[in-house]
């Protein structure tokens, strides 16, 4: 996910989505991101201390900014996860987020920035085998957005 223009969102959102089962986060610095830079340390202190609070036996993985291209070139040979982009073109058709996710199977959501994806990253990610995905109708906060995606893979896998 696109790191939040203001950093005390994106402190709740990790230990959130810590609290809620997350694996790991990578922050991209996409074209429209406001803050391309936060600093991992602090973020994984929040994560070690939800991670106790919630009783979680590991530690998910904090990564450093990366440019959404570069990570894309770099992931695109990699994992069989699912591959989900939510994005805002509501001229591009989408699936809605809880039909895309199958329940055991490990899935990667792309959260974009306050402002989204440029078409161009959306694109790129299409290229790589990205799904493009809705998260409703409303348009979310980006850490609200990385919330929903971790609480819906959550809800997904508990049934």
């Amino acid at each position: 996910m696109a790191p939040t223009k203001n950093p005390s969102r994106m402190e709740w959102l990790v230990e959130k989505a810590v609290e809620v089962g997350v694996d790991e986060i990578t922050l991209l610095d996409c074209d429209h991101s406001e803050r391309s830079f936060l600093k991992t340390d602090r973020l994984e202190r929040i994560a070690l201390s939800a991670m106790k609070q919630s009783l979680h036996l590991t530690l998910p993985r904090i990564n450093p900014a990366v440019r959404l291209r570069d990570w894309l070139n770099n992931y695109a040979g990699g994992t069989p996860a699912l591959r989900l982009i939510a994005h805002c073109e509501a001229d591009q058709p989408r699936t809605p987020l809880a039909s895309a996710l199958t329940p055991g199977r490990d899935a990667v959501v792309l959260i974009g920035p306050e402002g989204d994806f440029s078409e161009e990253e959306i694109a790129l990610a299409l290229e790589q085998g990205f799904q493009p995905v809705s998260l409703g109708p409303s348009r979310l906060r980006t850490e609200t957005a990385a919330l929903y995606a971790t609480v819906a893979f959550n809800l997904i896998n508990d049934l």
